[in-house]
């Protein structure tokens, strides 16, 4: 998904679930959510391949923007605005 340029965009706050295993890392992304105020974008790293299918799936339920995903190298980054 990435042209090689780093996706840039101000994040409120990060969480990083490598090496956690679904579904870890939505678990805690959802966590996270409910601490941030509506609007604010919360910047996830996994390295699940599940966390892909996981990830749209969440926020077209719960209504969160996922503005961008990129994988590189076994590595997945999510920036989701919570709704």
């Amino acid at each position: 998904m990435s042209d090689g340029q780093e996706w840039v965009e101000a994040c409120d706050a990060e969480l990083d679930a490598s090496g956690l295993n679904c579904p870890l890392p939505l678990l805690k992304a959802k966590l996270e959510l409910n601490r941030l105020a509506s609007g604010a974008v919360l910047k996830v790293i996994a390295t699940d391949a599940g966390s892909q299918r996981d990830f749209r799936a969440f926020a077209k339920l719960a209504g969160h923007s996922l503005l961008h995903e990129e994988v590189e190298g076994g590595v997945y980054r999510y920036w989701l605005r919570k709704a």
